[in-house]
């Protein structure tokens, strides 16, 4: 089973509201540092007994984007030359609208720079095109950065390209909301990341919410949202293959499927988790110039270590597989842990079933789209 291999940059130009990630601010003597970091922690790296196969790597953030191109050529080259490349891996950049230069022509070479070092797939967080609600979230870019940017990565060479964008923001209409999916839709990108607002105590969005500063979020307007999610964007052409994500035919996120597949991933730099694809999960610590500090000592980052039970395991490839929307292979579960998923559980199963949550089709345990939705009190149930 192939591996991924996840890189974490946890720089960022400013703090969005919204987000907990383990991000800070850019600096560009602190980002050298760390750059060395995470190469010395990928060259030192032994956690699993035979050379690794990868088929997709992962640049996400924070902004990887705000590294020079040269820094990183620097980490993908220490990566290749660690882990054994399958031919024609996905390779990730997440960027920010905007990044990659002051003006347009530093914007599109930068683009064609990433291009040429065997980026295959971009990523950007657009999260909406409307300008009053991006500085709500604290973005730095506005709509037409968005635009600007999707354009010059196809003009790049960039044929995967992902968007993220926000349903059940703040104060945030169904016409607004609309507005947003049909701009998405108008640009056709390969991948739609489409996410409803999930509010994180400790925030600076929570916390302007607690003092009625903002709007608390609408659940009953999120969920037809998210119902109007699926009806535009299945109707445009995309298929809908995680409980947040839509791709056209062919351009589901190898790498992030990864997760909710169990195949084994794994992680450098600071707060970045691993995965053996058995039992063994372990993660880095968390903060970025304490990572630095362990790695240019020569001690191990990894701070947390986890051996999932039978019991454990079995719970996890339930609601990870169960976020995919293909669903859970009843034959492949009964045979890797000798149970029947069909027979057990039956007053909870019966309940979901009855409730519109679950069904089973064809050999497979599925979410239907509300129980997408409502995805938590399934995996509750069940897991």
């Amino acid at each position: 089973m192939n591996a991924g291999v996840y890189l974490h940059i946890p720089f960022c130009r400013s703090r969005c509201s919204y987000c907990d990630f383990a991000t800070g601010m850019f600096e560009s003597a602190t980002a050298e540092r760390y750059v060395a970091a995470i190469c010395s922690e990928i060259r030192g790296w032994r956690e699993v007994d035979q050379p690794a196969s990868v088929d997709t790597i992962y640049f996400g953030g924070g902004t990887p984007s705000l590294l020079s191109v040269g820094q990183i050529e620097r980490i993908l080259s220490t990566a290749k030359d660690h882990f054994v490349m399958i031919e024609s891996p996905e390779i990730t950049l997440e960027i920010n609208p905007g990044d990659g230069g002051v003006d347009a022509d530093s914007r599109r070479e930068t683009m064609r720079a990433w291009r040429r070092l065997g980026i295959t797939r971009a990523s950007f967080g657009a999260q909406t095109f409307d300008d009053r609600e991006l500085k709500l979230l604290g973005r730095t870019h506005d709509a037409n950065d968005v635009r600007q940017t999707f354009s010059y990565l196809r003009d790049a060479g960039f044929d995967n390209i992902n968007f993220d964008l926000i349903a059940g923001l703040p104060g945030q209409t169904m016409e607004g909301w609309k507005r947003n999916l049909d701009e998405a839709v108008k640009l056709r990108p390969e991948h739609l990341s489409l996410y409803l607002l999930d509010v994180h105590e400790g925030t600076p969005l929570a916390d302007q919410i607690n003092r009625g500063m903002r709007l608390k979020p609408d659940d009953d307007l999120a969920a037809e949202m998210y119902a109007t999610i699926i009806d535009t964007v299945c109707a445009a052409g995309y298929e809908h293959y995680e409980i947040s994500n839509f791709c056209r035919p062919g351009f589901e996120s190898r790498h992030n499927t990864k997760y909710w597949a169990g195949s084994p991933y794994y992680g450098f730099g600071n707060s970045a988790h691993s995965y053996d694809g058995a039992r063994r999960r372990w993660a880095n610590e968390r903060d970025a110039a304490k990572y630095v500090e362990l790695i240019s000592r020569g001690d191990s980052p990894v701070v947390e270590h986890a051996m999932l039970s039978e019991e454990e395991t079995r719970s996890e490839a339930i609601f990870l597989g169960l976020r995919l929307m293909r669903g859970v292979d009843l034959s492949e579960h009964r045979e890797r842990f000798g149970r029947d998923l069909s027979t057990e559980n039956n007053v909870e199963l019966k309940r979901l079933i009855e409730a519109g949550l679950i069904e089973f089709d064809n050999q497979r345990l599925k979410l239907t789209s509300r129980g997408a939705l409502l995805s938590n009190e399934v995996f509750a149930t069940l897991a």
